[in-house]
């Protein structure tokens, strides 16, 4: 997929604001009937540029080998293209301060700021459904107020949220490219 340099270069720009590395694009068939949203990368999807490479995904892997799917088949993303860290200080054995850097939740803000990314691929895959890997993007799709422990394994259908003009959360109305979409969420330690 072709993303428009003045769609990500603002972000890899604001990136810098908070405590993201990294930056990973979205994978796989361009025009699928699955699209696979997860939360975030973590170290091995920095190092090796493709979202789900980690312990994540051969966990992925199999579970789309039992839905009789491989990866060429669906299209795989997240909600944050960067990886969020958090910062932690450790005593070594030898007595040395050392500064951990371990993956963490993406915080509200760095969700916004890479909503628009999201929306475009949404726009541009047009998936017929949507398989939200985790809470953080059940949210971000649907509602803040859902809990991954209750819809886990129910498919939704009804509109999506975008980011609007005032940079907030909008549903999708029919003015846009997308009116409906089906979203199956699922327990993000499935795939971790």
């Amino acid at each position: 997929m072709t993303y428009p340099r003045d769609l990500i270069d603002p972000i890899i720009l604001k990136n810098r604001e908070f405590d993201l590395e990294g930056f990973v694009f979205g994978n796989g068939d361009f025009s699928p009937d699955i699209m696979l949203i997860g939360e975030a990368p973590g170290e091995v999807e920095i190092r090796t540029g493709v979202p789900f490479t980690g312990r994540s995904g051969k966990e992925l892997d199999k579970t789309l080998a039992i839905a009789g799917l491989t990866r060429d088949q669906v299209y795989i993303t997240s909600i944050v293209r960067s990886r969020p860290f958090g910062r932690k200080t450790i005593i070594d054995k030898t007595g040395q301060k050392i500064e951990k850097r371990p993956n963490r939740m993406p915080k509200q803000k760095e969700i916004l700021l890479h909503a628009p990314l999201l929306d475009y691929e949404i726009a541009q895959v047009q998936p017929k459904l949507i398989i939200a890997l985790g809470g953080c993007s059940l949210k971000r799709l649907i509602d803040n107020n859902m809990k991954i422990s209750e819809s886990h394994g129910t498919i939704w259908h009804g509109k999506i949220k975008q980011l609007g003009a005032d940079s907030n959360y909008v549903p999708l109305s029919k003015h846009t490219m997308f009116f409906r979409y089906s979203i199956l969420p699922l327990f993000s330690t499935i795939v971790k």
